[in-house]
C-alpha cells in the first residue's frame, strides 16, 4: 500500500527531469532501471556486465553501514528500490522514500514481485521532513547520488541525525567538483557550462555546493563523528568510458543544434567523463557516526 508523507515541495524540475523521455529510456536500457554508477575494481577497462558493476555499488555503500541483520534502515531516495532490495536480501530491513510516485508505484511493483513486502517497505515522501519517522529509532540511513537533489541539505542532515539512533550509521555515495575560481585555466569553456546545466536541468542544487571534502565538513558541523571520506572516481571511470563511447556523436549534434538541456544525460556521459578525466570532479564514498549522546546541532553553514 503507498503511504504519502510530508513533502516539503513537489520540486517540479526533479519530476520533469525523471518524466522526460531521455530519463525514462536510458536508465531503463542502459541501466535496466537503476539510477546510480556502477564500481569497478581499478584498472578496470572493459565495463560490461553492467549488472555486476551497478550490484557492486549497492554492495560498497552496504559495507559502509557496518550494521547487523535486522537492523532497521532508511533509502533516502530510493528510486525503483534495487539498492532497497540488494540491502533486504543482506538482512536489513529497509524503508525506502522518494518523491517521484513513478519510481515509488515501481518500487512497489518489485518488492512485491521479489516477495520483499516483510523486509522492505516503500512510500512517497521527501527526506527534507520525515516527521512520521520517531526520534532516534534507525540504525542506519543512506543515500545513493540523492543528497544532490536536496533544495535545503542543512534540513535533510538534521532530518537523518534527528532519526538516528545514538551510535546509528550514515553512508552516503556523492558526487563533487570545482568551483570556477578553482577551474584550471586552460578548462575548456564548453565543460564548465555543462557542469553548471548538469547540475540545474538535473535538479542538483546541493551539487552545485559540494566541492571536494564539503560534505564531510558539513557532517562533522552538523554533530556527526568518525566521519570519513573514500574517493570513488577511479572506479566508476569504466562506466563513464561506456556512456562516452555510446554518446559522442549523438552530442555533436546536439551541441551543433544548442539541444543539451533537452538531452541533459547524454550531455552528462560524454562531459562527465571529459571533466572525470581532468579531474575537475569526482565520487564520493562518506560515512559517519550520530555519537551515543549527542546534541542537535542547529547550523546553518554549509
Amino acid at each position: 500500500m503507498e503511504e504519502k508523507g510530508h513533502q516539503t515541495g513537489h520540486n517540479t524540475t526533479l519530476q520533469r527531469y525523471y518524466a522526460a523521455w531521455e530519463s525514462r529510456i536510458g536508465y531503463q536500457l542502459l541501466l535496466g532501471g537503476t539510477r546510480h554508477f556502477g564500481y569497478y575494481k581499478p584498472g578496470t577497462r572493459w565495463p560490461l556486465p553492467l549488472s555486476a558493476a551497478l550490484r557492486n555499488m549497492e554492495i560498497h555503500l552496504y559495507n559502509m553501514l557496518e550494521l547487523p541483520a535486522g537492523s532497521e534502515v532508511l533509502d533516502a531516495g530510493c528510486g525503483n528500490g534495487h539498492v532497497a532490495l540488494t540491502f533486504a536480501r543482506k538482512g536489513l530491513r529497509v524503508q525506502g522514500i522518494d518523491i517521484v510516485e513513478n519510481h515509488i508505484r515501481w518500487a512497489q511493483q518489485e518488492i512485491k514481485a521479489q516477495g520483499m513486502e516483510d523486509k522492505v517497505s516503500a512510500r512517497v515522501a521527501d527526506y527534507h521532513q520525515l516527521d512520521w519517522i520517531p526520534d532516534g529509532s534507525l540504525d542506519g540511513v543512506y543515500t545513493m547520488e540523492t543528497f544532490v537533489h536536496a533544495n535545503d541539505p542543512v534540513q535533510v542532515l538534521r532530518e537523518f541525525f534527528r532519526v538516528l539512533k545514538p551510535g546509528g550509521s550514515l553512508a552516503m555515495h556523492e558526487y563533487w567538483h570545482l568551483d570556477d575560481d578553482e577551474l584550471p585555466p586552460e578548462t575548456p569553456k564548453d565543460l564548465s557550462q555543462s557542469i553548471k546545466r548538469i547540475d540545474s536541468v538535473s535538479s542538483m542544487p546541493t551539487n552545485a555546493r559540494l566541492r571536494r571534502g564539503v560534505l564531510r565538513q558539513m557532517l562533522r558541523d552538523h554533530g556527526f563523528t568518525n566521519v570519513e571520506e573514500e574517493d570513488l572516481s577511479e572506479n566508476i571511470a569504466p562506466l563513464l568510458l561506456f556512456f562516452y563511447m555510446l554518446g559522442y556523436i549523438p552530442y555533436l549534434i546536439i551541441y551543433f543544434f544548442g539541444l543539451q538541456s533537452w538531452f541533459i544525460n547524454t550531455e552528462a556521459g560524454v562531459q562527465g567523463y571529459r571533466g572525470l578525466k581532468r579531474h575537475l570532479w569526482g565520487y564520493s564514498a562518506v560515512k559517519a557516526k550520530k555519537p551515543m549522546r549527542s546534541v542537535l546541532k542547529n547550523n546553518d553553514d554549509v
